[in-house]
């Protein structure tokens, strides 16, 4: 396998996230709606708000590149991407497009994995409803 160079980063980094994006925007999440009530266990109240949310769940996405080190993790916190995961280890990147479309954000982190993962790099994408 060739020795990968930090233009060869760049290049798939940019991949990953052309690829991110396409499956973002190509996903249709579920939406939902959001009715208003007195407590957690209330049912909805009569002529009470109610909202639309196009986008779905809001939540939260990210993708976790184990060890969080090497030549490509190097290359990421020299760009100022991501940030070490204290809590479940390894390189965390962050998916913050999207509104809070946990769907949208999920699939562009699972096509980000898709990628990097092309080119032997260990990542996992993960999300979390808020």
């Amino acid at each position: 396998m060739k020795t990968l160079t930090k233009t060869d980063y760049q290049a798939i980094w940019d991949e990953a996230q052309r690829a991110g994006v396409q499956a973002a925007t190509a996903h249709q999440p579920t939406p939902m709606v959001v009715y208003e009530a007195h407590g957690l266990t209330d049912t909805p109240i009569k002529g009470g708000k109610e909202w639309f949310v196009e986008g779905g769940v809001c939540g939260f996405a990210w993708v976790n590149i184990k060890p969080a080190r090497g030549k490509f993790v190097t290359w990421l916190k020299a760009q100022g991407i991501g940030r070490l995961d204290g809590y479940q280890g390894g390189w965390t990147i962050w998916i913050g497009d999207y509104g809070q479309s946990m769907e949208r954000k999920h699939a562009h982190a699972v096509a980000v994995v898709e990628v990097l993962k092309k080119y032997g790099i260990n990542a996992g994408a993960y999300a979390r409803m808020d």
